[in-house]
């Protein structure tokens, strides 16, 4: 559906550029203390919070924790629950696989199996990609009479599968019942239009099982999160700018990818590569986001002095962006990851928004208690691109 700001949109030259540290927004360790981004030493983010406005945002609705997936699509200015895309399409996406509207996908695991089929390791060691590579190359010798299969490297023990036959239904089961000690789960179908598709993956899995008998650690595999190709509105199409997607993961990659943003290769995996990337674009686009996954990783493990090293390794490399002169700068989150929960949660993120004509809060902190007290409020995140536009003098006025 047309979003009335599609009529408000000005075209200039100005620059916008919105950083999201992955799970940024955390909890203290211990009642009264201080949550991941308040402990950080983070100087640059201090100085420009003062410069700018702050707040949170909430990636869906008060209470309800998201995936990464909803929660960029929010903050990318689009519904979540209009536009809802399966894991599986965005593990595709996120390695360049041209999915087509009926290819089904799903995010695929090798896992450690034992004589009797229960799952040893639902990860197979995290096994490393060179091995995966040629694993996934005998997965792709499996043939079904009717149906393509696509399996394509994504990093460490995970792929995408892409199962390509036309008229099926997407509504599937996950086979990883996400424990140890157990088998893998047969794939069911959801609903009756997906019958058949549940057969042709069982028959896929089983086949894999025969495939990779003699392998180990990996001599299994599980799908989840199976989906078909959502199609929305591009990012230009809602927002006028021509953008650029800077991301190392893959399912990053790919929702950025879904929403028509240009996804930049990035020559290496580190943060310092990303800004190396965004240098060197600079010129050749009017949008950037750009992805920071570490802060993410380390709150999911539980790692919380991992999380704040990350937040400042982030900060060091601040002043590379603000050389650029951007003349919008949004840093905020797509949900929050507290360490001590080991989690996604449902608690509003930090913002930070820097433009020329943006109302400075003058607090010279970037964290959850200063955003909390900060001009902007609790906001959804559906609507910090609309701010960002309008402090990038991307709109006109609305009416007489």
């Amino acid at each position: 559906m047309k979003s009335f700001y599609q009529d408000l949109i000005r075209k200039n030259s100005t620059k916008i550029v919105l950083v999201i540290l992955d799970g940024l927004g955390g909890l203290p360790r211990f009642p009264g203390g201080k949550t991941e981004l308040e402990q950080a030493h983070t100087p640059n983010l201090d100085e420009l919070a003062e410069r700018s406005s702050l707040g949170l945002t909430v990636p869906l609705a008060p209470g309800v924790t998201v995936g990464s997936g909803p929660g960029h699509l929010a903050i990318f200015g689009y519904d979540p629950l209009e536009n809802a895309i399966g894991r599986g399409a965005l593990e595709a996406l996120g390695v360049d696989f041209a999915l087509r509207p009926d290819d089904i996908a799903a995010r695929g695991n090798f896992c450690t199996l034992d004589k009797d089929g229960t799952i040893l390791d639902r990860r197979a060691g995290r096994l490393a990609s060179e091995k995966s590579a040629r694993l996934v190359e005998r997965l792709r010798e499996i043939e079904i009479p009717g149906v393509e299969f696509f399996v394509e490297l994504v990093k460490e023990h995970r792929f995408a599968f892409v199962m390509r036959k036309a008229g099926l239904g997407a509504k599937l089961s996950s086979s990883d019942p996400l424990i140890t000690g157990v088998p893998p789960l047969a794939v069911r179908a959801l609903d009756d239009d997906s019958k058949q598709a549940a057969e042709l993956v069982n028959a896929f899995i089983a086949r894999a099982r025969q495939v990779l008998e003699d392998e180990q650690p990996a001599n299994g595999i599980m799908l989840r999160g199976f989906a078909l190709t959502p199609v929305i509105p591009s990012f230009k199409e809602r927002f006028g700018v021509n953008a650029a997607a800077i991301a190392v993961n893959g399912m990053y990659r790919g929702v950025a990818r879904l929403a028509g943003m240009q996804v930049l290769d990035v020559n290496g995996i580190s943060l310092a590569d990303e800004f190396t990337t965004l240098e060197a674009a600079w010129d050749a686009f009017d949008f950037f986001y750009l992805h920071f996954k570490k802060t993410d990783t380390c709150g999911e493990a539980g790692d919380f002095d991992g999380k704040v090293r990350a937040i400042e390794e982030f900060d060091l490399l601040l002043p590379r962006l603000l050389a650029l002169n951007p003349d919008v700068v949004v840093i905020g989150g797509d949900h929050s990851s507290p360490a001590v929960m080991k989690s996604h949660s449902w608690h509003p993120v930090p913002l930070l928004l820097y433009a020329a004509n943006c109302r400075s809060d003058g607090r010279r902190e970037f964290g959850e208690r200063a955003c909390a007290a900060g001009s902007l409020g609790a906001i959804p995140a559906m609507q910090v691109m609309p701010l960002a536009m309008a402090h990038a003098d991307r709109f006109e006025k609305f009416g007489a």
